[in-house]
């Protein structure tokens, strides 16, 4: 028996599939809170000291969290070539209207403080807080087109085409979408700068935080019930090999109202992951406004977490819908790469994700602790 045989295609292909929802949940709770701190400090940090408070939370860690969307980008080529084409194409601007803010977010943490002028700094400031910002909303955006569906095609030959266009991405749903993504990541970081931060910097994130956990509550809520109302969903109406040839084109799949519920009804324990992402911002609010660092931070990457999965468990098999061409959408069974290949994939990412995991783990231990204001003074024990 060839050794990649010992584990079913069916199997590698799910498994597959959890570890993207694990690599997406890995950079929304932690680099999240890296966007949501960015996007707080004009508002948290009203003095220099305060801003640079804040900036020294998430600098010594935000290269460490970002491995995670590189890690993502890298597993979505290797297992699902086909989701890497179509989005890595059709959404090129999009994708571009994110990386310039991450690439920018460096250079502004180095670049600010090499010059003490007020008005240098300041527009730094706001530099960190657009690369907060557009990522953070791009994301929800795009995860509100993949709900809609996407408009490509497939040919015969598995060529694709795309024929969307960017401005057509901002659609009201999207954006309820991204505002989603804005407010959630907010309450991320508002927690996060609660533990990390004393006195009046982590006073004001909390206050802004138990704003934006309520209106996570709330716009994830709407945008349940919108997606409910108003947005059709995608079914597989054939038969669907599970351990079938990687071509979309011999399914069928019908666009219809209500479809992105239905593993709700036929699996009511779903219900957990939609359940945990609004029982996770309500919790954060709790610990909030009660001062419970710990638990605020806790919940609201539980509340992250509940949000991604639940729309995992809404499309699932589906992972990229065509609304040109249902048939042509991608699904979980059809679309990934070779049994072989996955396996390889599977057995290098056993080896270094726990690494990974434990080489974070003991930066956070190591870097563990309060910024201190009065430490920060001393230019010899902080970066930024």
């Amino acid at each position: 028996m060839v050794l990649h045989e010992l584990m079913s295609y069916e199997a590698l292909r799910f498994i597959w599939w959890l570890l993207i929802g694990v690599l997406l949940i890995g950079f929304a709770v932690t680099d999240g809170f890296d966007l949501g701190a960015n996007m707080l400090l004009p508002f948290a940090g009203r003095s220099d000291l305060e801003r640079r408070v804040i900036i020294n939370s998430v600098g010594p860690v935000w290269e460490g969290n970002q491995v995670w969307l590189i890690l993502g980008g890298g597993a979505i080529f290797a297992a699902w070539p086909q989701l890497y084409a179509v989005s890595f194409s059709g959404f090129y601007l999009a994708m571009f209207a994110v990386l310039v803010p991450l690439i920018l977010r460096p250079v502004a943490f180095k670049f600010r403080s090499k010059r003490d002028e007020p008005a240098w700094r300041a527009r730094w400031d706001w530099t960190l807080f657009v690369t907060g910002l557009v990522p953070s909303l791009i994301f929800g955006v795009a995860m509100g087109n993949v709900l809609q569906g996407v408009p490509f095609r497939l040919e015969s030959d598995m060529r694709i085409f795309y024929e969307g266009s960017f401005l057509a991405l901002l659609n009201p749903f999207a954006l309820l979408c991204g505002l989603v993504s804005v407010a959630m990541l907010l309450m991320h970081g508002s927690a996060w700068l609660m533990l990390k931060a004393q006195g009046p910097v982590a006073e004001r994130a909390r206050s802004y935080g138990s704003v934006a956990a309520l209106l996570t509550l709330v716009l994830y809520a709407l945008a349940g019930l919108v997606m409910w109302s108003w947005i059709d969903g995608y079914r597989v109406t054939g038969a669907l090999p599970t351990g079938g040839p990687s071509n979309p084109l011999l399914k069928t799949v019908a666009h219809q109202p209500g479809a992105w519920f239905a593993n709700f009804a036929a699996h009511p324990w779903l219900w957990a992951a939609p359940g945990l992402g609004l029982v996770g911002p309500l919790l954060a609010f709790v610990g909030m406004r009660a001062r419970r660092e710990g638990l605020a931070l806790l919940a609201s990457a539980l509340g992250i977490a509940g949000i991604i999965l639940g729309v995992g468990a809404s499309m699932f098999p589906f992972i990229l819908p065509s609304s040109l061409d249902p048939r042509a959408s991608l699904t979980v069974w059809d679309s990934s790469s070779s049994h072989l290949t996955l396996f390889i994939m599977l057995v290098v990412t056993a080896i270094f994700i726990p690494i990974i995991v434990a080489y974070t783990s003991w930066v956070y231990k190591v870097l563990w602790g309060k910024v201190d204001a009065d430490a920060i003074r001393d230019e010899r024990t902080h970066a930024y």
